[in-house]
């Protein structure tokens, strides 16, 4: 057992815990053991009641407002498990101070961050607060409701419906962020070329409605992940990247990043690959493990994501990692995401052969992908095929003619792997 983001141990009598405290309660929760050293060896407590109270004391004296917390008692190690709940009254300060769990180690948040966590506290979004500037026009936005939900002209009645208006405060930030012209960051998307060095192209996409921005950046995405294939009379689409995958990723990284951060949701695009960076990380009362399972949203910004939801650019109830997922079912090469606490990473690879797999193909590409190399019996005997071992044979074949198989040897010795 090793310390992490959500678990702490201490040994000393120090009232360093209460640092840790404020950082559990102001972001995602955790526990600190006590009795344990800095390697997870149990090295017990003297007098462990005496310690019990004395941890319920320093807490209730000197973290503001009070947090939420269990006190446990493991006798047979003579250890104490606190176990801090995330609280709804943030920020909670230790010495008039808040903090954060950074990786392994406890630090004072800074101004912004602080400003975010009152903002939480008191149930505000940033995207909901009065713009500065309310001399505003959305020609674009009026263009999008009139070809995507049919509203022939922009009112002030229709931006109130939007939660863009209201009459005492008039336009938010949400507003300012949808608006024809804007001071805000946008996309800075890059394509590389044989190196990280090598720009062929970039487009700075900034001061105008992030709805022109998500056009100008798909339409950019489509020069290089697209091309048009011609079989006798019949011309067809191929995708070597899931544009929806792409629509997706771009999108979520819109609604769900923190804005009043001054950097660019950036687009790196290779020739394998194309990697969607967005500022802010996770919010709060989501896990990284709720994220990538796709079962559980959180919405940094709601209001834009109903504005991104009506037009049909996103799905309302979830992360969109499913539909992502979904798009490359076919695909033997998949997404990944990365996520830390400044940041959330979406990779989109090029799919093989620029071609989607059949179901039997990519369940024998699963089974390969584990493994450098297999025979064929290792291959049946995986527990995941369900096929003979003629259809295994000619799968493999196919795989091998599309480029994504590489056979190794002849006959009882012949290999296969991913190439």
């Amino acid at each position: 057992m090793k310390e992490n983001r959500h678990l702490e141990f201490k040994s000393d009598n120090s009232d360093s815990f209460l640092k840790t405290v404020s950082a559990y309660a102001n972001y995602e929760g955790g526990r600190i053991l006590f009795g344990v050293d800095d390697s997870g060896k149990p090295v017990g407590i003297k007098d462990i009641d005496k310690k019990c109270l004395a941890i319920e004391n320093k807490i209730n004296d000197t973290i503001k407002p009070q947090p939420d917390y269990i006190l446990s008692v493991n006798s047979s190690r003579n250890t104490i498990t606190l176990e801090v709940r995330p609280g709804s009254g943030k920020p909670y300060f230790y010495k008039s101070k808040a903090y954060k769990r950074n990786d392994t180690s406890t630090i004072e948040v800074d101004r912004l961050e602080l400003k975010r966590l009152i903002m939480e506290g008191d149930n505000l979004d940033y995207e909901g607060f009065r713009s500065k500037e309310q001399d505003l026009n959305f020609d674009v936005l009026a263009a999008e409701l009139k070809d995507k939900v049919g509203i022939e002209e922009m009112t002030r009645d229709i931006l109130k419906s939007l939660n863009l208006y209201s009459d005492k405060e008039g336009y938010n930030n949400a507003a300012f962020i949808l608006a024809d012209k804007n001071t805000l960051p946008g996309i800075d998307i890059v394509r590389f070329g044989e190196t990280i060095n090598i720009f062929t192209k970039r487009l700075t996409l900034e001061d105008q409605s992030i709805l022109r921005s998500f056009g100008e950046a798909v339409a950019m995405f489509k020069d290089y992940y697209q091309y048009e294939e011609v079989k006798g009379t019949k011309r067809k689409t191929v995708e070597m990247i899931p544009e929806e995958a792409f629509r997706e990723a771009l999108a979520n990284a819109l609604i769900h990043r923190v804005w009043d951060i001054n950097t660019p949701v950036k687009i790196s695009m290779f020739d394998d690959s194309v990697e969607i960076v967005s500022a802010g990380g996770l919010p709060s009362g989501i896990s990284e493990a709720n994220y990538l399972s796709g079962n559980l949203s959180v919405l940094r910004n709601p209001i834009l994501a109903g504005i991104f939801y009506r037009l049909g650019m996103i799905e309302m109830f979830g992360t969109g990692i499913r539909r992502i997922r979904n798009a490359y079912s076919g695909s033997s090469r998949k997404p990944s995401f990365e996520v830390d606490s400044s940041m959330i990473k979406v990779t989109l690879p090029v799919m093989e052969d620029h071609r989607l797999l059949t179901e039997d193909e990519a369940t024998i590409c699963n089974v390969l992908s584990r493994n450098r190399s297999r025979q064929i019996n290792e291959i049946m005997t995986s527990g995941n095929i369900n096929m003979g071992k003629t259809k295994v044979t000619n799968l493999l074949n196919g795989l091998s003619d599309k480029g994504v198989v590489e056979i190794e040897g002849r006959g009882r010795g012949t290999r296969y792997r991913i190439v």
